[in-house]
């Protein structure tokens, strides 16, 4: 790589979203006297009774969480969308626009162990969430009025959690989401011009490189992408070609999670403490279409920077210019391979 990259401003191309991001390596000496966070030291226990998503606990509304003894999933007590919303259709102008969105929102707890993460869950565990993100994917994409189902697990209070208990949530919108919509033209684009899914072209480039893949097994590979904008952002990625989850094979579902339970592991090891993310799982809309260009993948967005007490604010330029990071994703790809063995 151009030496030049790890040592000056410079921007790097997202051909995901088409938009550049702002790379300030010589920024990473500065002092830091801004905000720092608490470290989570407290205990979890097995099993906490006031926790709602425990085996046999009361829910709002008086529902009570079932004694499962697996993976549970049910339809959020405080969904952000309703399957029977109301008829809104408002247009002044082309300026002032509101449409109706339907949708479902369910909550999916890994395990019923309080206690548990991806990164400390067995593989054989993991490998049981990642078939139900595959049926809920598959029985929600089948629904006339959905077009999108977007899988994603908030970790952590840093990340706006509220409760520690190891659980995600899978969205299902009537329409393609912002994120999706821009990787759906990117790709199509792409695809169009070079009759191959951009992602496929982009994993095969990677592992040419070789600067910032971070783990790698049979079916997946996990990367620091060129064009990260989090500090120690990643993004996994499958050998083979496949669109959505409930097309996985069974031998690239336990590989998934294999990888899974490495790259969550290895952040908790970065500064040695349990890591806050967001992370999803992007895949082609079910909006009817066809969609060769789409490659299933992956976005892990931790927050933390340089510690565990400091973390990267998206604020000033990056919410009026472009999105910007000091450290270079190559340095992180390096950090995280070695924390993840």
């Amino acid at each position: 790589m151009n030496e030049t990259l790890l040592q000056a401003p410079h921007r790097r191309w997202n051909p995901l979203k088409a938009e550049w991001v702002l790379v300030s390596p010589h920024r990473t000496q500065r002092p830091w006297q801004g905000q720092t966070e608490d470290i989570a030291t407290a205990a979890i226990p097995q099993y906490d009774p006031a926790c709602y998503l425990c085996p046999g606990n009361a829910r709002a509304g008086g529902e009570h969480t079932p004694t499962y003894d697996g993976t549970f999933v049910f339809t959020n007590d405080y969904a952000a969308l309703k399957p029977d919303a109301p008829k809104i259709n408002e247009d002044i102008e082309g300026l002032l626009r509101a449409e109706t969105e339907r949708g479902i929102c369910r909550v999916l707890c890994f395990s019923p162990r309080h206690d548990l993460t991806l990164a400390t869950m067995d593989v054989p565990a993991i490998r049981s969430v990642v078939d139900v993100w595959a049926q809920q994917e598959a029985e929600l994409a089948a629904r006339p009025e959905i077009s999108y189902v977007q899988i994603f697990e908030n970790r952590g209070a840093m990340m706006g959690a509220s409760n520690p208990h190891p659980h995600g949530q899978i969205w299902a919108t009537e329409h393609i989401p912002n994120e999706p919509a821009a990787e759906t033209r990117a790709q199509a684009a792409y695809f169009a011009q070079h009759g191959e899914p951009l992602l496929q072209a982009y994993l095969r480039t990677e592992l040419q490189q070789r600067e910032r893949i971070v783990a790698e097994n049979a079916g997946w590979v996990a990367v620091v992408p060129f064009w990260a904008v989090w500090p120690f952002e990643t993004l996994l990625l499958p050998r083979e070609a496949v669109g959505t989850m409930a097309a996985l094979t069974e031998s690239q579902r336990e590989s998934l999670a294999d990888m899974l339970q490495q790259v969550t592991a290895g952040y908790n090891r970065v500064f040695d403490t349990p890591f806050p993310y967001s992370m999803g799982f992007h895949g082609a809309p079910c909006d009817g279409e066809q969609h060769p260009e789409w490659q299933l993948h992956a976005h892990f967005y931790p927050p933390l920077l340089r510690s565990a007490t400091v973390r990267k604010f998206m604020v000033g330029f990056e919410l009026l210019g472009s999105p910007q990071r000091d450290i270079t994703p190559e340095s992180a790809a390096a950090t995280l391979r070695s924390a993840i063995g």
